[in-house]
């Protein structure tokens, strides 16, 4: 079976920023330590073409070795704090979920083997 992304696209109320990406990188930390089926888990800030970071956008780009993995992650316990406490601070998430091409993805790299000069 192929490895699983998940894309999210979040908007934070205006002043929420800061908070919400402390919460969110608290959550990518932990959830690369307890799942091992996450072979990625970074936070992204989305910024204009000259460079502007575009205010209350944050991003997530995720990668799961498989189904099993994305499923374990949904049910980690830990998931219904997390989003009670994304709750407050945003206007609005967009998920996508989407399979990998990547045959390197596929073959299971760890996230300290995942970097720009593995791009294909």
């Amino acid at each position: 079976m192929s490895a699983l992304s998940i894309i999210v696209e979040f908007e934070t109320h205006q002043g929420c920023e800061e908070e919400f990406i402390t919460l969110i990188r608290e959550h990518a930390r932990k959830t690369l330590e307890e799942e091992p089926g996450c072979l990625r888990f970074e936070v992204i800030k989305p910024i204009e073409r000259d460079g502007t970071p575009i205010p209350n956008k944050v991003m997530v780009n995720e990668l799961y070795s498989n189904e099993p993995a994305v499923t374990a992650h949904e049910n980690n316990p830990r998931m219904a704090k997390v989003r009670d406490a994304f709750a407050p601070l945003l206007k609005s998430r967009r998920l996508i979920l989407a399979q990998s091409l990547s045959a390197k993805a596929a073959e299971g790299m760890t996230p300290q083997e995942l970097n720009a000069s593995n791009d294909d």
